[in-house]
């Protein structure tokens, strides 16, 4: 039998029952780094056989887990923190193994992005989860343009050495939106920072971070018109020309020295 179990994601106490008695009766685990593996497990007092199972060896791994399966071995599967497959290694071994016909399952837990949304206090009823985003620039931003225009609230994977060019490639492509910083979940050092997209982060960057940005407005129906014409239907309606601006540029999540250009003549 092959289980995947969910590990916590900063303090060793948030290891649910099921999980130990699961690591426990193991025969083997697989795990995405053994050295930080080891740590969780010798806290608990539990020594078991260790195997690598990474981005660079899935195919390997699910190779070996299902050969070990048949053979009638108990086969655990852990990521460094949280679950397995989510943001993490796993989802080729999950491929694998569904192909195949072999039967796994998967232990629930701690997840940080959940954790994040509760602790941002944005709209959670709805979300989109994006991960960590793609490592080449056009890439990253071709997709942050497909979500530019959803409604919900979109959540991120991102570390800390990445947070700056984040931020202002998603100031630049989704406009000056609330977003939320969350990092060290469940660690001494939990925090959550709201600020604007366009004013930058700049709080701590120690952590592994998940970052929260409030999803599109819906637009309003002056921005079918031309920059132009969006200011002259509000000085039309009685706007001194200075409050219409304003009132477009905040209608199109832009800065009204953008539209101011755009009016010169009116």
């Amino acid at each position: 039998m092959i289980t995947f179990v969910a590990t916590p994601i900063g303090n060793l106490k948030d290891i649910t029952l099921r999980a130990l008695e699961e690591l426990r009766a193991a025969d083997v685990i697989f795990c995405e780094d053994t050295r930080h593996t080891v740590k969780l497990l010798s806290a608990y007092d539990i020594k078991k056989p260790l195997l690598a199972c990474h981005k660079f060896n899935e195919r390997e791994a699910a190779e070996k887990m299902l050969a070990l399966s048949r053979e009638g071995k108990r086969v655990a599967v852990v990521s460094d923190a949280g679950m397995p497959v989510i943001s993490d290694p796993g989802n080729c071994v999950c491929r694998a193994l569904k192909e195949a016909g072999e039967p796994y399952t998967v232990l629930p837990g701690a997840s940080a992005f959940v954790c994040a949304l509760v602790l941002s206090a944005f709209p959670a009823d709805r979300f989109v989860f994006l991960g960590f985003l793609p490592e080449k620039k056009a890439e990253r931003r071709e997709l942050l343009t497909r979500c530019s225009k959803l409604r919900e609230t979109l959540v991120f994977h991102c570390a800390p050495q990445d947070l700056d060019d984040y931020v202002h490639t998603m100031s630049e492509i989704l406009g000056n939106r609330r977003a939320c910083a969350v990092r060290e979940i469940t660690k001494i050092h939990e925090e959550s920072r709201e600020f604007f997209l366009a004013d930058g982060y700049t709080g701590e960057r120690r952590g592994e971070f998940v970052l929260l940005v409030e999803g599109a407005k819906e637009e309003a129906p002056l921005c079918a018109l031309s920059p132009r014409d969006h200011v002259k239907a509000y000085m039309e309606m009685g706007m001194e020309k200075k409050e219409a601006l304003k009132q477009a540029a905040k209608d199109r999540g832009v800065s009204k020295s953008d539209l101011y250009r755009e009016t010169l003549d009116l």
